[in-house]
């Protein structure tokens, strides 16, 4: 690998608003980013971690042995302070498989159910692992976090997953009706890829000697 400039970069996702999330925060760099839609056959990995660092390295360490690109992986959750936490790593998968956000976003509402505005505050968390194929020792991990709460109805039509729910103070608006370029600014996921992209370069070029 000595000399080699890897460009080529999976992300370990078919959720294609990660990939243009994660497209913008990297658009300066000279990185082509492929998705697992651009695999053949590849392998489902079970989410059996009891945390979000523990789910993201399994994801890595299998996509990037299978790909043999170096692979991002995140694992990112809703912690709610009323729900003692919950969905965190299950957020994905709340409502039950197959995973449908609406779903997701019923049963929030309905747990949340009778809670006052001032009892319903909220965490987005991510951590972000890359794996380097063979070299799982040398994992690069960030993380990222965002406070907010969860609003009594739906709001805006951007986003993905529990943006419709999640309300940010500071901007007076929920994640969904917030343009990319806005949410990017604030956001756990946007907040953990801006270290991503800080400290990808000299990653990448420590694993290649």
């Amino acid at each position: 690998m000595r000399g080699f400039k890897m460009t080529k970069l999976l992300i370990a996702t078919t959720n294609q608003g990660k990939v243009k999330e994660l497209n913008q925060l990297l658009k300066d760099a000279d990185y082509e980013i492929v998705s697992l839609a651009d695999l053949e056959n590849p392998p489902h990995v079970q989410e059996t971690g009891r945390t979000f660092e523990q789910n993201a390295k399994l994801k890595a360490h299998s996509l990037a042995e299978y790909s043999q690109m170096p692979t991002i992986a995140d694992d990112s959750g809703l912690c709610v302070k009323a729900l003692h936490n919950a969905p965190g790593v299950f957020s994905a998968r709340y409502a039950g498989e197959p995973q449908n956000p609406a779903r997701n976003n019923a049963k929030l509402l309905s747990e949340l159910g009778g809670v006052p505005d001032e009892k319903r505050q909220a965490s987005f968390h991510t951590t972000i692992v890359v794996s380097f194929p063979n070299q799982p020792e040398n994992d690069l991990v960030v993380e990222g976090e965002l406070s907010g709460q969860i609003t009594a109805i739906p709001r805006g039509d951007g986003g993905f997953g529990y943006d419709p729910l999640f309300f940010v103070e500071d901007k007076q608006k929920t994640l969904a009706e917030m343009t990319l370029d806005e949410k990017n600014e604030i956001s756990h996921r946007g907040i953990a890829f801006k270290q991503l992209a800080e400290k990808l370069p000299q990653w990448l070029k420590d694993c290649q000697k």
